[in-house]
């Protein structure tokens, strides 16, 4: 196995630099007037070849045996050059030392020139703002270079570091916005990572027994995911996954939920059989719970007399239908329920407050921890800072106003297929190619670790925030098939996804629910906070009733509120609920351009664990059918109006097989040469606003 830190690399394990210390080009926030940022070149190593982080592990010279010990030796170097980054190793291959600077990732043969450094190794890595190459070097004195390699003439030009995968990372951003502030959340640590996860999953074990406890029920599933998806539409706390400032305290998702199942969880039943079960037992709990509770003297008398009347039904009722048991069991509920709802009311809003006030009480114990270790490396709580100027920008990810803590090592295990990243013996795997499609998110979007020390670290703190915030749970959020989203980029222009992570991301601009794991990769924070004037968008929400509400009310505040080109592409699962829902909104609103249905088990969907799952699994045929709405004002919908020839190519792009046929026609034809992806252009904004 190979192991290598995430934190400072050891000098004694390798002379040469590490895959985690390529040097970053950091972009700060541009004014529109200018043209878009332009794409960061990546990672190159060994003369311009490119190196995913397990291929670079095998670039590494080994220490010879008859090196001394540590495999360099600084003691016959003069000061000047130790400071400025030169180290004496020893070559295996031709026997002799050689010097390498570990600042500018020279080497050469013979002991360089003491000189003073061309430019700050730490404020200009790449020597952008430094003077040109020392008219000394080029002449017939000059040192000769480790690598003859080198001085070929005609050899290759540096090659972009390109992950071939289910994205398009090198899609620039249409999307413009204005300034904002740098957020005030501290930066994630391993240890307070692992210990948010500890008391997530007590809270969870917590949630489990109350309901098993007080309602004799089993916990709904994933009621405690979509709670805190809805807890943190209305949350002003710190904490970014637990809520803990919360107004009304009640979740109305969690009590609406465990209502549903008292007295008995229904599902519909396969069989006839089944469905006489279901009514026995749904009459027989009814009658439990009302004789154990106390409950008023009507509400007794009305659910015993209902279950005694669906058990003489039961009894003199031969040959009744699948139709009939489902009737009568409706019958009885109507009956039934709300005598039942009036008797748990008050132990069901109990449970609601017993699960908030203890989140809200770790998330200040998580508070407290995290500032403990930021104040022993002598970091204190800032002062917000002041209103920036309200300048249109080309959208750019979050930003931290908290310096970094230094963070401890990651060991990492690479495999066949996956890689595994371990913490005081917790491992989180990920694919290799997810991996790799991180660290050229990592490249293009982190502004404070340009050599990749702290890469690892943040890598598994984002697969431990994602793996409390899902528990494996095999519902999570799923993702539009990659010939969709080719489709809304090439068609409506789409540039932006509204829910997403790094880990199923198609863009690298995008909206996740956590603003501090996210932000290294890319994310631009939790939509509610993200206010664009322009550009296309593309929203696929997780299905939770308060947050989509509140998507829908964002996003028809930023059309009325924007006279730039806006547009955002809707997918919703069509589940049609008696009341009025998200979705009947969506097709009420006055921005709705169009909207279109694809039936159910006629098109796919991508898992939601990706990033971790065989390829063979990666496709989910969808059980239910899909609406698709576009919300545009009038300057988007000028632009990427939904008009029928695009709707039929979108339409095409769902249809299931679609992304196999994608993949063999890529192996077939790819577009790639010489590890270069060729990227679909994309034309400029036809106006780009003052």
């Amino acid at each position: 196995m190979n192991e290598v830190s995430g934190g400072k690399p050891q000098e004694m394990a390798s002379p040469g630099p590490s895959a985690w210390e390529s040097p970053v080009v950091v972009h700060q926030p541009v004014p529109i007037k200018m043209q878009p940022p332009a794409h960061h070149s990546p990672l190159v190593l060994d003369h311009g070849h490119s190196h995913s982080p397990g291929a670079v592990m095998g670039l590494v010279p080994q220490t010879p045996h008859s090196a001394p010990v540590g495999g360099f030796m600084e003691h016959d170097l003069p000061p000047e050059l130790l400071q400025v980054g030169w180290r004496k190793f020893w070559s295996k291959r031709e026997n002799r030392p050689y010097f390498w600077n570990k600042l500018t990732g020279e080497s050469l043969w013979e002991m360089p020139e003491i000189k003073p450094p061309q430019f700050d190794p730490i404020t200009d890595p790449l020597g952008i703002c430094g003077p040109g190459p020392s008219p000394q070097m080029n002449g017939p004195n000059a040192a000769l270079k480790r690598r003859a390699s080198e001085e070929v003439t005609g050899s290759p030009a540096p090659k972009k570091f390109i992950v071939n995968g289910p994205w398009d990372l090198e899609i620039p951003t249409g999307v413009i916005i204005y300034e904002r502030q740098a957020s005030m959340i501290p930066h994630p640590h391993p240890d307070i990572e692992a210990y948010r996860y500890s008391v997530v999953h007590k809270l969870r074990m917590c949630y489990q027994e109350l309901c098993q406890s007080r309602e004799s029920i089993t916990a709904p599933e994933d009621s405690f995911n979509r709670w805190l998806l809805e807890r943190k539409v209305v949350d002003k706390g710190c904490d970014p996954l637990l809520p803990s400032q919360c107004d009304p305290e009640i979740s109305m998702s969690m009590y609406r939920e465990i209502m549903n199942d008292i007295p008995l969880k229904l599902v519909r039943p396969k069989f006839t059989g089944d469905a006489r079960k279901q009514l026995s037992k749904y009459a027989e709990a009814a009658k439990k719970m009302i004789e154990s509770r106390n409950a008023s003297s009507e509400s007794r008398k009305v659910i015993k007399w209902n279950a005694e009347d669906t058990f003489q039904w039961l009894r003199r009722t031969v040959g009744a239908t699948y139709d009939d048991f489902q009737e009568r069991l409706a019958h009885l509920k109507a009956q039934c329920q709300p005598h039942l709802t009036e008797t748990v009311k008050s132990s069901v809003e109990g449970i609601c407050l017993k699960v908030y006030h203890l989140s809200a009480d770790y998330a200040k114990k998580i508070k407290d921890k995290h500032w403990e270790i930021l104040k022993e490396q002598g970091i204190s709580e800032p002062v917000p800072p002041p209103e920036v100027n309200r300048r249109k920008v080309w959208c750019y990810p979050v930003l931290f106003g908290i310096p970094c803590t230094r963070l401890p090592t990651i060991e990492y295990l690479l495999e066949k297929e996956q890689s595994m990243l371990r913490y005081h013996g917790d491992a989180q795997p990920i694919n290799n190619i997810y991996l790799q499609k991180l660290e050229q998110l990592y490249r293009v979007s982190c502004f404070d670790d340009k050599k990749f020390e702290l890469f690892l670290s943040r890598v598994w703190c984002l697969l431990k925030r994602y793996k409390a915030l899902t528990a494996d749970s095999p519902h999570s959020q799923v993702a539009l098939p990659i010939t969709v989203m080719e489709c809304l980029n090439k068609t409506f222009g789409v540039t932006f996804e509204c829910f997403a992570s790094p880990l199923n991301c198609y863009f690298r601009q995008y909206c996740s629910a956590f603003a501090d794991t996210d932000s290294y990769f890319g994310s631009r924070g939790p939509l509610l906070d993200f206010k664009p004037i322009s550009g296309s968008f593309e929203a696929n929400p997780p299905y939770c009733e308060e947050l989509l509400d509140a998507m829908v009310s964002h996003f028809e505040r930023l059309l009325t509120d924007s006279c730039e080109p806006l547009s955002f592409v809707v997918t919703l699962p069509d589940l049609r609920d008696p009341t009025p829902s998200a979705l009947s909104r969506l097709e009420s609103s006055h921005f709705k351009r169009k909207h279109v249905v694809v039936p159910a088990f006629e098109h796919e969907y991508r898992h939601g664990f990706q990033h971790i799952i065989n390829k063979a699994d990666m496709n989910v045929r969808s059980s239910h059918g899909t609406v698709v709405i576009w919300l545009q004002n009038n300057a988007g919908y000028q632009r990427w109006g939904p008009t029928e020839d695009r709707v039929e190519l979108l339409l095409e792009a769902f249809r299931p097989g679609r992304e196999r046929e994608r993949d063999r026609q890529e192996l077939l034809s790819p577009q790639r040469t010489n590890n270069i992806i060729v990227p679909n252009p994309i034309s400029p904004p036809d106006k780009v606003p003052p």
